[in-house]
């Protein structure tokens, strides 16, 4: 393939990273901006150069020495439910934009500390970019079939190299607030990820099933090297100890790798992402894993004999097969692994360098002079500018130092020397003891080790040969601490780790900290105690003013966003506005409001500058941590039982409401009731008086008037038995006569009393039968009269020619019965109370209710008691009533007496 047609697949390459950054910035919708999977996919930026090249090279010539890379991580993952919870609080209480914002902040929010961990950063992170940046210049000449250019000029890997230094520069200094989310590049690298998954992937599938007869046929062929069985083993406790090692170089690397820190912690939105973290990403890294073997072990019997770095298999292997297009999306996948990591690190880095460097050690006097449009101005090129420097920088050190250097040594040793964070950065949320002097001293020390056992050796002795002399006496010193079962880099990780940490631990417990330490020490170590009140736990005293603070506040936010951020924090804490002098909490919220622009220690500085802060002694800050704590759990305890009286006060409000709810529906009811008993006994009393004042009545006259006393009787009789009989179903003292019916039987037994009453309104009747069998277990007396209350229900809200149907079929080992009528639907606020006893429809279709309104809360009760369910719900052009009543009841309830 030529330079020119893989350069435009490079351009359109990043014109559609720009597309997707841009779209997500400017929508802003929630699929990027709540998507767990997306916070998911970004952490996979951890995925380099060294994962689609490098990892393979290492199974091709060592075997599974490329495992612990994956392994460490996916063993560490699982508590970050706990870890990066804490961190994640911590963080956004306290406004963190970098990893050097966060532990320089634990120990007295140190300028000097956040000084030292950039530096360590950048001495570990830009050979780490140079490393992607000669990944993607060699696979650019690999795929293109062209020899590496010594002018930097008329090499292209130089012109993707500045494209992808401009589009860190543009999105990643969108906001000049630090640890606002960067939506567009966060849901950039997530697509990223996807890609190169799906790359490698399809690479694999390619490998397997087109190359070789799958997966067999690969190890089979593979287990004729003489090496195959020595590469594939862990080779003794030898070889089981340096996987160790590597696993816990790992381990460290995914917590403390700065842009790990950022992916996973400044840029995570809700804590519960987390949750879907611990298993997405260990998934994502096992799908990687299983494509790695096949690949390696398929190149060497590709290449066997052959001189070709195993590093590059992936692409070598379709380009051997003159397969264009799998060569192209390989390079992608690789180009997509090297991007992401630089756009991030570059990122990240460039925080670290304004806010713990260039600002607080240059600029700050020049800033706190300026407006706000002109710092903002000034911040935001400072980090363009670092940005674009740090790659280019990475790009000279790849072409000086790391050009026949292996991929996989120089991620190692990026690693090891990252992980000497990890004592200060774990000590500080978990040990309150820990203090600077002791995290400074350990650091130094783990890195002079690291220097003179590592650094030395890999990249001067390679570069320049004069250096020996000297440098290979002190190199020659670690021989002494040689551990004969451990690798070069295992070695040096365990020493240095040792050393660091014995080192900050002595020096720590032997000194006391200042009382700022101990201060963050318990905000970080608490913040669960005191994440909901961590501006009251600031210890400070002094004297200062609102106005000279605000004065600051406002060349750095401006004078709307000030002004609005003191009407917020007046309200949180119900502070006067007139309020002249700031107290504590003031003072920590203005830092707060600082820190992401210029970082937590210049935020510092510059409040320090207009403030006058006396000593405290570190006896009276213990002794304030401890009311503050007394404080916090009294006012925890406070908070438990005001929720609990709310909680009790909303239940006995509703009680009450339910209460007022049911005496009008009881009142309605008597009402109801004493109408429709009034009615026939009106009847009978007149009728009777006519009987009894005329003697002369003719016969069939006085016969009519005898019957309608008969009827009105029954009726009378009717209402009274239906209230005795919902009695003693509410008390239990109706039996079930269980036995197994023929349900269709059951049905017209029921329909034919009223069906004389159906026809008179011309209503369509009809049924749906699709059962499979017809015999059930129910009570058949009961059954009929529930379904005679549904009809008769059905009936009286119908209109003529309107249409009742009734359904029964089978479902989940239940019986269901649905009757469907086109009369009015329920208010939907009704459908759950229409079967109470006192209630009667609002919705009928005459002006005063007939009947006692009992028959609905009869049906419910009679079908509770053969453990069914019944309700309705208001479809289409009418309601429907369903039913429904369990297989098999009868030893469960048969003759038994029903219990609500």
């Amino acid at each position: 393939m030529s330079s020119f047609a893989l350069f435009f697949v490079v351009l359109f390459y990043l014109a559609l990273l720009f597309l997707v950054a841009h779209l997500a910035e400017k929508k802003r919708s929630k699929f990027w901006i709540n998507n767990p999977y997306i916070y998911a996919l970004s952490l996979a930026v951890y995925c380099t150069a060294w994962t689609y090249y490098g990892s393979i090279g290492v199974a091709a010539t060592s075997g599974l020495n490329y495992l612990p890379i994956y392994i460490g991580p996916a063993m560490i993952i699982p508590a970050w439910i706990y870890i990066n919870t804490r961190i994640v609080r911590i963080a956004r209480v306290n406004k963190i934009s970098s990893l050097a914002d966060f532990i320089s902040l634990r120990y007295g929010n140190s300028r000097s500390m956040g000084a030292i961990i950039t530096v360590v950063c950048l001495l570990a992170i830009v050979p780490y970019i140079g490393l992607q940046i000669k990944a993607i210049s060699e696979t650019f000449h690999l795929v293109t079939e062209t020899p590496m250019s010594k002018d930097i000029l008329t090499d292209n890997a130089t012109f993707v190299v500045i494209l992808i230094a401009l589009f860190s520069s543009y999105y990643g200094t969108r906001y000049v607030d630090a640890s606002e989310k960067r939506l567009g590049i966060i849901s950039a690298i997530a697509l990223e990820s996807f890609l190169k998954l799906f790359f490698i992937i399809i690479l694999g599938l390619f490998v397997i099933y087109y190359v070789f007869d799958g997966f067999n046929d690969i190890y089979q062929k593979a287990s004729h090297f003489e090496d195959f069985k020595e590469k594939n083993t862990f080779n003794g406790v030898e070889g089981a100890m340096n996987w160790m090692v590597l696993c816990m170089i790992s381990a460290t690397a995914i917590c403390i790798l700065p842009r790990q820190f950022h992916t996973a912690i400044v840029e995570n939105r809700q804590e519960k992402h987390i949750r879907t973290a611990i298993w997405f990403f260990p998934l994502y890294l096992l799908i990687f894993t299983i494509f790695i073997f096949p690949i390696a072990w398929g190149g060497r019997l590709i290449f066997d004999g052959e001189k070709v770095n195993p590093e590059f298999y992936s692409i070598l292997i379709p380009q051997h097969f003159d397969n264009t297009l799998i060569t192209v999306l390989v390079f992608l996948g690789g180009l997509s692994s090297c991007i992401s990591m630089i756009i991030i690190s570059a990122i990240t880095l460039s925080i670290m360098l304004s806010n713990n460097l260039i600002i607080p050690y240059g600029l700050l006097g020049k800033l706190k002079s300026e407006n706000e449009t002109q710092n903002t101005r000034s911040i935001t090129n400072i980090r363009k500018f670092s940005i674009f420097a740090l790659i280019i920088m990475a790009f000279v050190f790849y072409k000086y130092f790391i050009l026949k250097t292996s991929l996989d040594s120089v991620g190692l040793i990026s690693f090891v020397v990252i992980a000497q964070l990890a004592p200060a950065f774990f000590g500080a949320i978990f040990w309150r003891r820990g203090s600077y002097k002791g995290a400074v001293i350990g650091l130094a020390t783990g890195l002079a080790i690291c220097y003179f056992g590592l650094i030395i050796p890999q990249y001067y002795f390679s570069y320049n040969q004069e250096f020996k002399g000297v440098l290979r006496d002190m190199y020659n010193s670690f021989n002494f601490f040689t551990i004969s079962y451990l690798g070069r880099i295992p070695q040096i990780f365990f020493w240095s780790i040792l050393v660091n940490t014995g080192l900050f631990t002595i020096i720590s417990v032997s000194t006391k900290g200042n009382y700022r330490e101990r201060n963050f020490a318990e905000l970080y170590v608490d913040i669960d105690k005191y994440i909901q009140n961590h501006e009251n736990a600031f210890i400070w005293r002094g004297t200062a003013y609102i106005s000279d603070i605000q004065n600051i506040l406002e060349r750095f936010l401006g004078k709307n966003k000030t002004e609005q951020a003191l009407r917020i924090f007046n309200l949180k804490y119900n502070i006067d506005s007139k309020t002249e002098t700031a107290d504590s909490r003031f003072i920590k919220f203005s830092e707060n409001l600082l820190a992401g622009r210029i970082g937590t220690a210049s935020a510092k500085i510059l409040i320090e500058g207009v403030t006058k802060e006396d000593k405290i002694s570190l006896k009276e800050v213990l002794n304030i941590l401890e009311e503050s704590k007394e404080n916090i759990s009294l006012n925890k305890k406070l908070t438990e039982q005001s929720e609990e009286l709310q909680k009790l006060s909303d239940d006995l409000r509703t009680a009450n409401e339910n209460l007022i709810v049911k005496d009008r529906q009881k009142d309605d009811f008597l009402d109801s009731v004493a109408h429709e008993l009034r009615t026939p006994i009106t009847a009978i009393r007149s009728a009777g008086e006519i009987l009894a004042d005329d003697d002369d009545i003719p016969f069939e006259i006085k016969q009519e008037f005898l019957n309608n006393i008969i009827t009105e009787s029954d009726r009378l009789s009717e209402i009274i038995n239906d209230i005795l009989y919902l009695d003693k179903l509410q008390h239990g003292e109706i039996s079930l006569n269980i036995q197994q019916n023929n349900i269709l039987d059951t049905y017209k037994k029921a329909l034919n009393p009223i069906l004389h009453l159906i026809q008179q309104k011309n209503i369509h009747l009809s049924e749906v039968n699709l059962l499979n069998r017809v015999i059930f277990e129910y009570d058949e007396a009961r059954i009929i009269q529930l379904l005679q209350n549904i009809w008769g229900n059905a009936l009286k809200f119908t209109d003529e020619q309107g249409t009742i149907q009734t359904k029964l079929f089978e479902r989940e080992n239940q019986l269901i019965i649905t009757i469907f009528n086109t009369g009015k639907h329920i208010p939907e606020e009704d459908l759950e109370m229409i079967f109470d006893k006192f209630y009667q429809s609002k919705n009928q279709n005459i002006l005063k209710p007939t009947g006692s309104g009992l028959g609905l809360a009869i049906s419910k009760k009679i079908i509770q008691a053969h453990n069914g369910s019944i309700k309705a719900e208001n479809s289409g052009l009418g309601v429907t009533f369903t039913i429904s009543l369990p297989d098999r009841i009868i030893n469960e309830i048969k003759n038994e007496v029903e219990h609500f």
